[in-house]
Order: structure tokens, then C-alpha cells, then sequence
């Protein structure tokens, strides 16, 4: 054969690479794209993660019901489709699957394939909703609509609640679990409020050193968490500029250098 002449692929194998390489690039269009079939898909599946969120939080109501198993295992499910798509469309998928966030949903998953046999960890599935946050899908609306000043305190605020709903789930799980579904779900809830707020009622109270030490814990993290709350709600209003020379992301609306590095800055003026 001639130097000159191009050798032919071996037959039948670039059609299945080209077809799985497709895939991949319209799922990753899909997850990641601007296009407005891809941002009607991902406010979809923004949608229906709220949803699971959802059924997370009532899972103490659901469990006694006879649709529990059901919904158990059609929210697992989703979420292996959700995995299993998200990590096709990544351009290192070994990698991703070795990202604490992936990590979590596969526990979250472990859960819901085995929900009486991990019935004690049910109650990190709330934080799935920290996840979603922390991956910045949550957010994605606000930023496309130039509303990124709220994107702090809604962080500050999806961060209580996600604490607030993991310390009753734990709470109820560990205290209360022997009550009855809803009531006892409640009072872990009123308990983890009570304790948060340090308004402390008293007519819920946790019995034992444990339940000490749990209310102590409840406490401080409640706090500070308060105090995170506090500083993105009432903390001057910063804008969205990042800086030119060292990526600073947020500074005053009046900055003229900025405060990391002193590079020059031209922040666009709303009033002129």
C-alpha cells in the first residue's frame, strides 16, 4: 500500500464511537447549554429536584403510607438517571464520580434502594438540597436575570433550612423515631427551632448525656448560621464585577480599585 494513501478505519467501530461521542455532546448541551431547548431542560430538572426535595422533607408522613416504597424507588430512579447523565455529559466522567457531591447522591441513592435497612441515615437526605446549591444550579436563574445580589442571602437562607430540616431528621430519628409518624416528627422540628432561636420552651427536652451533647450542638451551629443570615441580609449591597487582574468577584458599588490587588476598575454605573 502507497505511504501517500489513507489507511480505513476498521469497519463498524467509529459508528458506535460517534454515536456514544453524540450523545454525550447533547447531554452535555443540554446540562450546560444557552440554547432555549437546553434552559427549558434544565428548569425542568431544577423543577424536579425541588420536588424530590420535597418528598425528602415528608418522608417521616410517607413512610407509614403505602405508596413509601413506591415513591422511594421511583425518586432512586430519577436520581440514577440524573447521575447517569450528568457524568456522560462531563468531559472526565471517572473524575466526577470521585467528587464529594456525586459521592453524596450515590449515598442518597443507597438509601432510597434500602429504605428500612438504612432507615438511621435517611435523614441526610435533606442535604441534597445543600448539594444542588453548592453545585450552583439553583442559581442559574438569578444570574441569567441580573439578579445576583440575592444570591448571598438566598445561599444564607437555603443553608438554615437545609441544617434546620438535617437536625430535626436526625432528631427525630435518634429521640423520637418511637412516636408516632407526624407527631413525633414535630416535636423534633419545634425542638431543633426552639434550640436554634435559644428560645428553649423547655417542654421538649432531649433525655441523656447524648441528648445534651445533640442540643449543644444544635445550638452553635444554629447561631452561627443566624449570624450568616444576619451579614447577607443587612451587610452593605456589593455588585457582581470581577476584576481584570485577580478574578475578585463582588466590590462596592462605587469601588474604583479594587480592594485585593488595587487594579483599576470600571464598574458600570445603572444612573448614567
Amino acid at each position: 500500500m502507497p505511504a501517500d494513501q489513507p489507511q480505513r478505519p476498521p469497519p463498524f467501530a467509529p459508528r458506535h464511537q460517534t454515536s456514544f461521542a453524540r450523545l454525550r455532546i447533547g447531554l452535555r448541551r443540554l446540562f450546560y447549554g444557552n440554547s432555549r431547548a437546553a434552559l427549558r431542560f434544565q428548569a425542568a430538572a431544577l423543577t424536579v429536584d425541588l420536588a424530590i426535595i420535597v418528598l425528602f422533607i415528608a418522608q417521616p408522613v410517607l413512610k407509614n403510607t403505602e405508596a413509601f416504597l413506591a415513591i422511594d424507588y421511583s425518586v432512586a430512579a430519577i436520581l440514577v438517571l440524573d447521575i447517569t447523565a450528568r457524568t456522560l455529559a462531563s468531559r472526565q466522567p471517572l473524575g466526577r464520580l470521585r467528587q464529594p457531591l456525586v459521592l453524596l447522591d450515590l449515598l442518597i441513592l443507597l438509601t432510597l434502594l434500602m429504605p428500612y435497612t438504612l432507615i438511621n441515615f435517611g435523614f441526610l437526605r435533606i442535604i441534597r438540597l445543600w448539594a444542588i446549591s453548592k453545585s450552583g444550579r439553583l442559581w442559574q436563574p438569578l444570574r441569567r436575570r441580573g439578579l445576583t445580589e440575592w444570591e448571598l442571602p438566598a445561599r444564607a437562607v437555603l443553608n438554615l433550612v437545609t441544617f434546620l430540616f438535617l437536625a430535626t431528621g436526625f432528631i427525630y430519628t435518634t429521640f423520637f423515631r418511637e412516636s408516632s409518624g407526624f407527631t413525633g416528627y414535630l416535636d423534633a422540628l419545634y425542638f431543633t427551632v426552639a434550640s436554634v432561636t435559644t428560645t428553649g420552651y423547655g417542654d421538649v427536652t432531649l433525655e441523656g448525656p447524648w441528648g445534651k451533647l445533640t442540643s449543644i450542638v444544635v445550638m452553635i451551629i444554629g447561631i452561627s448560621l443566624f449570624v450568616q443570615l444576619a451579614q447577607a441580609i443587612f451587610k452593605p449591597t456589593k455588585v457582581h464585577f470581577p476584576c481584570p487582574q485577580c478574578g475578585l468577584q463582588r466590590h462596592d458599588p462605587d469601588a474604583v480599585h479594587c480592594k485585593a490587588c488595587g487594579h483599576m476598575l470600571n464598574i458600570p454605573n445603572d444612573d448614567s
